[in-house]
């Protein structure tokens, strides 16, 4: 399989398993409160990574552990908790949107910092899988909802963290295996993720039967859509550019609303239907060299 088919193979598989997170999510979420929910996942992604991979850790260089430090401080420990105190005040609809801005936080931050060129086809992919989403969203189904849209700079700011860890990883660790930045990424936030959990009153209502239901919920979120997912994610990064990686948050939305739509009785309508194709049209136009 050459490198140009096996990055669409990963992205397509990230973007349904991210997509299908929101399940997990929401499931979880019946037992606890989003900073538990957040801490959790990152300890069950870190506790399975650490027992596949925990030879790993030999193989980084000792110059390279900043960066380790850096991708899993801007790729997962500082987002997880901006989306779980967001989400606790806007809903799933307005997150998508601006989690979309992902893959042109991750062009303006390449270009401004890392220097990597950029051609206008990608700014045209980029702003075109945008205007998907934006379709997705303003013409979906959640209408009459309350949000306070202060808690949507958050969101912003965590894709500002997602676009700086992409570019970090193409220019400071693309020779190390995909597994080897994972278990180094999540051994450096395991314990702070502990401590965090505890400080949350976790093990106050650890006992109750809705928690211990959520958990199984979340160790799948964790292991498949956070360990699993990281490895392949940093894979896809080293195959392609950091805005064709990125580009995985326009998929999100279209598989999240097309589950919703099978499984949870929604209702999918023409312009969402158009939003999906131009979604896909903008990774294609972002992905081309």
């Amino acid at each position: 399989m050459g490198k140009n088919n096996l990055k669409w193979y990963l992205l397509g598989f990230l973007g349904c398993v991210w997509g299908s997170s929101f399940i997990l999510m929401q499931l979880g979420l019946k037992g606890v409160n989003p900073i538990q929910l957040g801490s959790l996942r990152i300890i069950f992604a870190g506790l399975f990574l650490l027992v596949i991979g925990f030879n790993h850790l030999k193989k980084i260089p000792s110059y390279k552990w900043k960066y380790i430090a850096l991708t899993a401080l801007c790729g997962t420990f500082v987002p997880v908790f901006l989306f779980a105190m967001a989400l606790s005040k806007i809903d799933g609809s307005i997150s998508s949107i601006l989690n979309s801005l992902t893959p042109l936080n991750t062009l303006l931050v390449g270009l401004l910092f890392f220097k990597i060129p950029v051609e206008r086809r990608q700014f045209f992919g980029v702003g075109l899988g945008f205007l998907g989403c934006v379709l997705l969203v303003l013409f979906g189904n959640n209408h009459g909802t309350t949000e306070n849209y202060l808690y949507a700079v958050l969101i912003v700011l965590a894709s500002l963290f997602y676009g700086t860890n992409v570019n970090l990883i193409k220019k400071y660790l693309s020779d190390l295996h995909p597994l080897t930045i994972s278990v180094g990424n999540f051994s450096i936030m395991i314990i702070p993720a502990i401590l965090v959990l505890y400080f949350s009153d976790f093990f106050l209502i650890a006992d109750q039967p809705k928690v211990q239901t959520s958990l199984l919920f979340i160790g799948i979120l964790g292991m498949v859509g956070t360990g699993i997912s990281n490895i392949i994610f940093f894979k896809l990064i080293q195959l392609s550019s950091p805005v064709f990686a990125s580009s995985v948050t326009y998929i999100i939305p279209v598989v999240a609303i097309f589950l919703g739509t099978f499984f949870m009785n929604e209702s999918l309508n023409v312009l969402q239907i158009i939003g999906a194709v131009v979604v896909l049209i903008g990774v294609y136009f972002s992905s081309r060299k």
